[in-house]
């Protein structure tokens, strides 16, 4: 199916039941006790930066580990998986100087879901599954100043944020998302954000999916 057919699926489904989502990625991480070297992998053994609680470069640097977890949650009868992209924005990723790779993260992160998703739905075709776009609120709050002493200062603007939520997005729709999740929203203008930027891409590109927020 491509991407339409498997959105209308979706929407056919949803009339006749619930569907569901599943679990926490980070804590079903956090359960393989991995260590820097793990996180590292080959590609990054020699990164400048420490990387390990980095979660989201898992998709790069241990993506069986990624599969293990999809699949598991799709054994169980989930009928859509997260992408491990909860933290794969620029902001969240120059903390462990790796935001030039916010792009490939989405992408990969999404292709792995995807591929999955796939898999489950011929062995099944009655129960398709789908792959939802994780998009987390970043580390910096648009509503929020950090300094106590200037309650006026804001470390980063509505522009930039959505910029940020923009280059994210764009990958997570080419790598084969079937719907945007705006989750664990603490700021609802960083939510607002990251609404604009589906919308304004989805103007630009005509590729418009579903959003959960």
């Amino acid at each position: 199916m491509d991407r339409t057919q498997r959105v209308e699926s979706m929407m056919a489904a949803l009339d006749e039941r619930i569907l569901l989502l599943d679990g926490a990625m980070g804590t079903s991480i956090q359960g393989y006790g991995l260590t820097e070297s793990d996180y590292r992998g080959e590609r990054f053994a020699d990164w400048k930066s420490d990387l390990k609680g980095n979660n989201d470069l898992l998709t790069l640097t241990q993506p069986k580990i990624i599969e293990e977890i999809h699949r598991s949650f799709l054994g169980v009868g989930c009928d859509i998986v997260e992408t491990n992209t909860f933290n794969s924005n620029a902001i969240s990723q120059a903390d462990y100087s790796v935001e030039g790779l916010v792009y490939e993260l989405n992408f990969e992160a999404a292709k792995i879901a995807k591929r999955l998703c796939s898999e489950f739905t011929r062995a099944n075709p009655d129960k398709p599954r789908f792959v939802a776009g994780s998009i987390g609120p970043t580390n910096r709050a648009l509503s929020i100043s950090p300094d106590v002493g200037n309650p006026g200062y804001r470390a980063v603007t509505f522009d930039e944020v959505a910029a940020v939520y923009t280059e994210q997005i764009r990958g997570l729709i080419d790598g084969g998302a079937d719907i945007l999740l705006i989750e664990t929203v603490f700021d609802t203008l960083n939510g607002r954000a990251a609404i604009y930027a589906i919308e304004a891409l989805a103007e630009k590109t005509d590729r418009r999916l579903p959003i959960m927020i």
